[in-house]
């Protein structure tokens, strides 16, 4: 360290001035922007009709987009490092206010919502015959009788 700490929030975010922390920053952004993209694709499949879970996912994949693209930009473009410490803060931040204060009490909603369908569908059906319907008769349906010989031989 040759200088003061916050005269380094000024210096460009370069190999040359940070090379303890540009490669790591620059491929991790990288590489955690395309793990995002991936693990949005799989999950939004497997949990296509649980929409809250869709909506954590796509606050997730949106938050990593915007913060993960910055990085790059700022990695490429060679920004001043307090840009690439106050994003990485902020996005650290909101990453743990979606998960932990957002999404708890939507999710908890939703999954009571879920157990009051189950028991509700558990009882409806918990009778033995409740799936076997019911034989209705149709009003003004005549009964056939078997045919005789005489109207075997008129076809």
């Amino acid at each position: 360290m040759t200088h003061l700490p916050w005269e380094y929030l000024f210096q460009s975010f370069s190999a040359a001035h940070f090379h303890d922390l540009f490669y790591p920053i620059a491929l991790g952004s990288l590489v955690l922007l395309v793990a995002l993209c991936v693990i949005y694709a799989i999950r939004s499949r497997q949990l296509r009709h649980h929409a809250p879970y869709l909506d954590l996912y796509e606050w997730l994949l949106w938050t990593g987009i915007i913060a993960f693209g910055l990085l790059l930009i700022f990695s490429v473009f060679v920004w001043d490092f307090v840009f690439v410490l106050t994003t990485i803060i902020t996005t650290c931040a909101i990453f743990v206010w979606i998960r932990f204060v957002r999404f708890p009490p939507i999710l908890a909603g939703y999954e009571q919502k879920l157990a009051r369908q189950r028991y509700l569908s558990r009882q409806k059906y918990a009778h033995p015959e409740a799936t076997i319907r019911a034989k209705t008769s149709r009003p003004g349906r005549t009964i056939r009788t078997a045919p005789t010989k005489r109207t075997r031989k008129r076809r």
